[in-house]
Formats: structure tokens, C-alpha cells, sequence
């Protein structure tokens, strides 16, 4: 499985009820999980971003479902990039003329 880090901020609607975000990470748990995608980790974060969360997919189409059904909850806005681990991007590397 591919991993995944995806950025976020809060949203209006979602500084608004920063209270109940704890309870909206287990909601993102579930639905990754219905998508088959793993939620590794999720922090809150001081800085740029107010959050970020890492996610292990089985493709990408699998990260995009859940990032447009966390999106549609309005919450937060995120950006998200593909990770790789040491092992494989020695692999990519290995690929370099």
C-alpha cells in the first residue's frame, strides 16, 4: 500500500466547532476504512498547517473518495501528497539511468 500525507486546515465551519474535531477524526476513520484506506496517524499541528493525517491506500482513486467525502463534511481543507519510505525510493533511484 502506498502511503500518503494529507495537510489540512480548519474551515470556518470547522474552527467554529473545534471543540467536536476529536469525534470528526474517529467519523475519518470510518470512512477511510469503508474505502479501504488505513488512517496511520493524525496530529494537530502548530504552524501553516492545523493538522496533518497519514493514510496507507491501496491506489489512488481509494485516497481520492475519501478526501472528497471528508471534504464535502466541510470541516477542513487539505492537501495531500504521496510518501515515499526509504525502501522505496532507493527502488525509484535504482531506476535513474
Amino acid at each position: 500500500m502506498a502511503t500518503y500525507i494529507s495537510l489540512w486546515n480548519f474551515t470556518d465551519q470547522g474552527i467554529r466547532a473545534v471543540k467536536d474535531t476529536t469525534s470528526r477524526a474517529g467519523i475519518v476513520k470510518e470512512i477511510a476504512q469503508k474505502a479501504g484506506v488505513t488512517v496511520k496517524d493524525i496530529y494537530w499541528t502548530l504552524g501553516t498547517y492545523d493538522g496533518v493525517v497519514i493514510f496507507e491506500a491501496p491506489n489512488e482513486e481509494a485516497l481520492a473518495a475519501v478526501g472528497l467525502a471528508v471534504g464535502a463534511m466541510g470541516n477542513v481543507r487539505t492537501q495531500t501528497v504521496r510518501a515515499f519510505s526509504f525502501d522505496e525510493i532507493k527502488r525509484v533511484l535504482s531506476k535513474l539511468p
